[in-house]
């Protein structure tokens, strides 16, 4: 509940190096992940992300935590972050809302996807 009544990260990213997509025409929601990369070592690191998210608190809970968890990873370390990781950050979720921690790790890794084709 926390991260639906007090998202993190919520808002687009007007600089951001790429941005994600993923929807759900069943339920209607819809995301944006936005991320920003920077070089740190010789690796590409997460260094900022945001999102947008039309669609229930579960959707809005689950974007926010997706953006938690990835920053300050590199590329590779976010493209595991899987949906059930997700839901377990958030202490669960409700099985029909399930599909909701789906959308933010795929969303995620759209962005990625995006990024390494520039």
């Amino acid at each position: 509940m926390d991260h639906f009544k007090n998202p993190r990260n919520m808002g687009e990213m007007k600089d951001a190096d790429a941005i994600g997509e993923n929807g759900n025409p069943v339920c209607g929601d819809l995301m944006y992940i936005y991320i920003k990369v920077e070089e740190k070592d010789g690796k590409e690191i997460i260094s900022d992300l945001s999102f947008q998210t039309f669609g229930c608190a579960a959707a809005i809970a689950t974007s926010s935590m997706i953006t938690e968890l990835a920053r300050n990873k590199t590329l590779e370390e976010a493209l595991k972050i899987t949906r059930s990781d997700v839901a377990v950050s958030l202490d669960g979720l409700p099985p029909i809302k399930m599909h909701c921690s789906n959308l933010a790790a795929d969303a995620l890794q759209d962005a990625i996807k995006k990024y390494r084709e520039k």
